[in-house]
């Protein structure tokens, strides 16, 4: 994976109640590659561009995270894809749950969300967004130049933030560049997406100006999204889960790093 300078993200880290049911999942539907042998406790998949993280959890606490996007932190993880329809069939032959059907979305891209077995909401995007504001050119370009993928590529994490200056210079704290942003119009909620880039992946940012967010509870070991790896390690980690350095951005997304 290429990498800017600064902290860049290494990998997306997912709790879950079976290993290999997940393996199974991702690289049928998304067409995942073990990095190394798959084990009741983990495994570390390839998605072209990022690594996800599979972490068995045992007895695993209930999750709070809610399917709305004016709760604060993480939303969804999302793949680039050539072709949307034939993982929709694919996906909904297999009985996988939906969260929202085939649409076209601004930016001129087509998009679905679906979840995975244990409740992560994952995103497709087929398309190449067409941004309405562009803030850093270079960024962009980058992102265009990735083209269309051979297989399903992790491109970006959703997060919902209550001030985007604040999160915007959080970031920029880590060497994270401000790329484009994404209007919605139509939204009476005064719903906006920015986009920060870090290496080959992307933080897609979500704020509502004229809506009221409730706040981001993540717990370390209930199932679904866990957080995102960062290398090196930001300032300020403590070392509560498997070894690992921890902490939290200002609307309570897990950023994680392997403490050396």
């Amino acid at each position: 994976m290429a990498k800017g300078p600064g902290v860049t993200i290494r990998s997306v880290l997912l709790n879950v109640r079976d290993v290999a049911r997940s393996v199974d999942f991702y690289t049928r539907f998304l067409g995942a590659v073990p990095l190394s042998a798959v084990t009741p406790s983990g495994a570390d998949l390839d998605l072209v561009t990022g690594t996800l993280r599979l972490r068995h959890v045992e007895q695993p606490a209930e999750s709070t995270w809610v399917a709305d996007d004016l709760h604060a932190g993480f939303r969804h993880v999302g793949f680039k894809v050539a072709s949307l329809e034939p993982l929709v069939t694919r996906l909904r032959d297999a009985d996988v749950s939906f969260h929202l059907e085939p649409i076209d979305a601004e930016g001129g891209v087509r998009i679905t969300f679906f979840y995975d077995p244990d409740g992560t909401l994952l995103e497709l995007v087929e398309g190449a967004l067409q941004y309405h504001e562009v803030f850093d050119r270079d960024a962009v370009d980058e992102d265009w130049a990735a083209g269309v993928p051979d297989r399903p590529r992790l491109d970006h994490v959703a997060e919902t933030v209550a001030d985007l200056d604040r999160t915007l210079a959080y970031y920029g704290g880590l060497g994270w560049r401000h790329m484009a942003g994404i209007h919605q119009p139509s939204d009476p909620r005064g719903f906006e997406i920015a986009y920060v880039r870090s290496g080959d992946l992307v933080l897609e940012v979500f704020t509502f100006a004229r809506a009221e967010l409730l706040p981001a509870r993540p717990l370390l070991d209930a199932t679904g999204f866990l957080g995102i790896e960062l290398d090196p390690a930001p300032e300020g980690g403590e070392p509560t889960v498997d070894g690992w350095s921890v902490s939290t951005d200002p609307d309570g997304l897990l950023l994680l790093s392997a403490r050396r």
